[in-house]
């Protein structure tokens, strides 16, 4: 594994656009990314996880969304290597994911193409790249599945298309109960994958595997070479403070996942976070980075206190992914489109009392959301110590 970039900021835990009939909507993922980036200077993402609806969707959909991250992010439809016996997915010609197998070089494939004698119709080819102002630093993606042999599908998938990283969340229906349990099915996944950055997805009050991640990470190394850090979205700073602690040399990536609490795993050393506000909120959320960094703690107090206010008040009207989408779409003005079930879209009465709640709050900075927003609609410790704490936002 080739290092790079370490993983840190902020990521947004993306939310998958559908269609009002249910099916994904790809189409607006290039926009999407524009607006990350140019609007809410957030450069890193997170796909099909819990926001993304990720265990909802079918194999083909999680590919098809991967592949458009990739494609829209990084500003290359190119996907896999040229190397002999590669297997390319030929975008944009003749039907969406058309499989080419090829027995030559890949400069023969493409004099072939550019000759018309391949048999296909003139297109791009994954080869050529897309042009683009923007682009994303890192995009992971989640190929966590309760099937072995379906995460290890998709994990090969995410390494061919060229993906920044793949993350994996413990399965649990039939659940992992210990360490070496949980460590022997993320080996399986990771090794599907030996050249791309792996990182374990921890949400113990989804899950319900209640490993702790400090003693998951006691030799992980020795056992997953292409480990990289944790996605840790659970409320227990304890455990987050010790996997810090015993790990500086290591240098992993520990991005913390509960939005509402993020100043505090800043102050325990956590590198960044990923998460479902980051979104809408990354803007403001960036601005309490850096002046937590100043360090300026009064200052980013205000912006985890107010990002807090918002999150308090939807909480108790009831949200999750459905309310967030609802947001993400008045905010933005880029159309999320429904949940699938069986999550329900959210109200006409949670979107109008969203929508004035984040109009309301008056930001350090002196901005306000109502100058933000795009559209009125919605639609859319030590070895033993760990416990299981719950937050009603745990890092979606």
């Amino acid at each position: 594994m080739t290092p790079g970039k370490k993983l840190q900021g902020l990521v947004a835990a993306t939310i998958t656009p559908m269609t009002p009939d249910g099916q994904i909507n790809l189409s607006v993922i290039r926009q999407y990314v524009d607006y990350l980036v140019s609007e809410q200077n957030v450069k890193n993402v997170f796909v099909n996880g819990t926001t993304g609806e990720g265990l909802s969707l079918n194999i083909q959909e999680r590919k098809q969304l991967a592949e458009e991250w990739v494609c829209q992010g990084k500003d290359n439809c190119y996907v896999g290597e040229c190397g002999e016996e590669e297997v390319f997915w030929v975008r944009r010609i003749v039907s969406r994911n058309k499989l080419v197998r090829r027995l030559t070089v890949c400069m023969d494939i493409k004099e072939k193409h550019r000759n018309g004698t391949d048999g296909l119709e003139p297109g791009r080819f994954p080869w050529q790249e897309q042009t683009s102002s923007q682009r994303l630093d890192h995009v992971i993606i989640h190929v966590g599945a309760l099937s072995l042999p379906e995460s290890q599908e998709l994990a090969r998938h995410a390494a061919a298309i060229g993906a920044s990283g793949i993350a994996v969340i413990a399965p649990f229906f039939f659940k992992p109960t210990n360490k070496d349990e949980l460590i022997a099915f993320l080996q399986q996944v990771a090794s599907e994958a030996p050249a791309v950055p792996f990182y374990y997805y921890h949400i113990p009050p989804l899950t319900g595997v209640k490993v702790c991640v400090e003693e998951l990470l006691d030799g992980i190394k020795e056992q997953i070479p292409t480990f990289q850090g944790v996605k840790f979205s659970d409320t227990d700073l304890l455990d987050l403070a010790q996997c810090i602690n015993k790990n500086e040399r290591e240098q992993f990536a520990f991005l913390y996942g509960v939005d509402e609490q993020l100043l505090s795993a800043l102050a325990i050393g956590a590198d960044g976070a990923v998460g479902s506000t980051y979104n809408y909120l990354g803007q403001k959320t960036n601005l309490m980075l850096q002046a937590f960094a100043k360090p300026d703690l009064a200052l980013a107090r205000k912006y985890q206190f107010l990002t807090g206010e918002f999150l308090n008040f939807v909480i108790k009207l009831g949200f999750g992914v459905a309310q967030t989408k609802a947001v993400m779409t008045f905010v933005s003005g880029i159309p999320m489109g429904p949940p699938r079930l069986p999550l329900v879209d959210a109200s006409e009465d949670f979107i109008v009392k969203a929508k004035a709640k984040l109009d309301s709050i008056v930001w350090p900075d002196g901005d306000s959301c109502s100058l933000l927003c795009r559209s009125g609609s919605g639609g859319s410790s030590s070895g033993s110590h760990c416990h299981s704490s719950h937050s009603p936002h745990d890092g979606l």
